[in-house]
C-alpha cells in the first residue's frame, strides 16, 4: 500500500515525464469494503497501477473505467462498485459492501 505522499510524488514524476494518468479516490462506502474513504490509486495509460483501493474485481472495474473512458475523454467520472455479488464466491476475503469512486484525469 502506498501513502498519499508516495502517490503525490508519483503524480509529480508522471507529470515531468508527460505520462497520462488518472487518480481514483474512494469518496463513499457502505457496508463492508476493503478500503476506506480517501484511499487512492493511480492508473497509468499503459494499465499499470500504483496504490490500491482494495484489490480484486472492484479495483479491476475502476482500472477498466479509467482506461476505457477517463483517460480517453479527459473528463472526470464517478463509478459505483457493488461488492455484494462477491458474497457468493468461494475462498478469500468477502466484503459485501458498495463503493463510490471518483476518477480524475491528471
Amino acid at each position: 500500500m502506498m501513502t498519499d505522499l508516495e502517490i503525490f510524488k508519483k503524480i509529480s514524476e508522471f507529470k515531468q515525464q508527460n505520462i497520462a494518468v488518472c487518480l481514483a479516490t474512494i469518496i463513499e462506502t457502505t457496508g463492508s469494503t476493503p478500503r476506506e474513504v480517501g484511499a487512492k490509486m493511480l492508473i497509468c495509460v499503459d494499465g499499470t497501477i500504483y496504490g490500491t483501493i482494495g484489490g480484486g474485481c472492484g479495483e479491476n472495474l475502476v482500472r477498466s473505467a479509467a482506461l476505457r473512458s477517463t483517460l480517453v475523454t479527459q473528463q472526470p467520472e464517478i463509478i459505483e462498485i457493488d461488492l455484494t455479488d462477491d458474497l457468493g464466491t468461494k475462498g478469500g476475503d468477502v466484503c459485501g459492501g458498495r463503493l463510490r469512486v471518483f476518477i480524475e484525469p491528471l
